[in-house]
């Protein structure tokens, strides 16, 4: 059977179980139930299942003819904390988690592939598709190199994709080095000192104090760092006071930084430090600054951008392949994948009337259509890799 009837065919179990997914989201580092459901589909489907790693991590390996080749595909599992408001009939049942960000999508494109994969043994080597928690929020990527994923579960290439609301329906987007960027976090807090509102001059006032930081931390960017080096720096929060008659002791700042180059990432950071030090001395006060380095860079490696380029010409034609001029300024956390092991990570687009809400928008919801195309390309882009002779 070609691969897109076996794929067609597949559509009704494929929807299934991106609906049950979706039904039942768990965030990072809790999916155990979710960890259970990928193990048991591939335990069907005849693949060596390993489970436990980062946790609720899942790897299924397939191997078939005498090949010494292997390849890495990586599917992301966890939802996020947000209350799902797109009242389908397969909402999320646990009030307060979504699956916001399309990962039940991406994990069902690759148990499709899986299926395809194994029916049709077309391919000479060693499959290792990995099933990956907590890539929003703690890391998982990162923990499964930390317990040794590449040593357990050798692979010469890694591959990712990510769905993008954003992009053209079925549209590969991708690009040689970055395309995703480091993001770090800083909590600034304002120690000042408290008192009664009609009496400001008996107090160190932290708002005012923080308001003066936070619009010099405007000039980082626009004065520090060269116009041709992507970076961000946004304040998202502003913690301070309970009444309009209280100046309160302390006032809390928190930072989103975005980056790519290294030098780049630490001169924020030294910036940031300097000029809440500093604006805090300016008023007779004293700031602290708790930084956080979370992922870095995503950098795609050339040979296999390359390749999954050339394959995707031929999977979905020219004009449906699409080289970005930028990189995004999200995060991902299959940079430390791509840190051991060469390899490449794409974004497949899904816009079709362009009313789709964004990624992590709490009336977002994965495009089932997309679930052939990634199940018949991670299919075609495993056997294209591992050729039989």
């Amino acid at each position: 059977m070609k691969l897109s009837s076996a794929i067609d065919n597949a559509m009704p179990e494929l929807v299934a179980i991106r609906h049950d997914l979706h039904a039942h989201p768990e965030l990072g580092l809790e999916e155990t139930r979710t960890s259970a459901f990928i193990s048991r589909h591939l335990a069907e489907l005849g693949y060596e299942v390993t489970t436990g790693l980062a946790k609720t991590g899942v790897v299924g390996t397939l191997r078939n003819g005498s090949g010494s080749r292997s390849i890495g595909i990586r599917a992301d599992i966890d939802a996020l904390p947000i209350l799902e408001e797109t009242r389908l009939d397969y909402a999320s049942k646990t009030p307060g988690l979504m699956h916001a960000c399309g990962h039940d999508g991406h994990t069902t494109m690759l148990l499709g592939a899986a299926r395809a994969l194994a029916e049709r043994r077309n391919f000479d080597g060693t499959i290792h598709l990995i099933f990956q928690p907590a890539e929003e929020n703690f890391g998982g990527a990162k923990i499964m190199m930390d317990e040794g994923l590449f040593e357990k579960f050798p692979c010469d290439a890694v591959f990712a994709l990510h769905n993008e609301p954003g992009l053209p329906f079925g549209q590969f987007a991708l690009r040689e080095g970055p395309i995703m960027a480091a993001v770090d976090e800083a909590r600034i807090t304002v120690h000042g000192r408290g008192g009664h509102g009609a009496e400001p001059q008996e107090t160190a006032d932290p708002i005012v104090c923080g308001a003066s930081i936070i619009m010099a931390l405007q000039s980082i960017v626009s004065r520090n760092i060269h116009p041709m080096d992507p970076s961000v720096v946004t304040v998202g929060a502003f913690h301070a006071g309970s009444a309009s008659n209280i100046i309160p002791e302390r006032a809390e700042i928190v930072v989103g930084i975005r980056s790519f180059d290294p030098g780049v990432r630490d001169e924020l950071e030294r910036r940031i430090r300097m000029i809440a030090e500093a604006q805090a001395a300016s008023f007779g006060m004293r700031a602290t600054v708790d930084y956080l380095r979370s992922y870095d860079a995503t950098m795609n490696h050339k040979a296999e951008t390359d390749f999954v380029r050339d394959l995707a010409v031929r999977f979905a034609g020219a004009d449906k392949v699409v080289d970005l001029a930028r990189p995004f300024m999200g995060s991902e956390d299959f940079a430390y994948m791509l840190q051991e092991r060469p390899g490449t990570y794409f974004f497949l687009g899904s816009k079709v009337s362009g009313e789709e809400k964004p990624l992590h928008h709490p009336a977002y919801n994965f495009n089932d259509d997309l679930l052939p195309i990634g199940a018949a390309f991670w299919t075609e882009l495993a056997e294209a890799y591992l050729p039989t002779r």
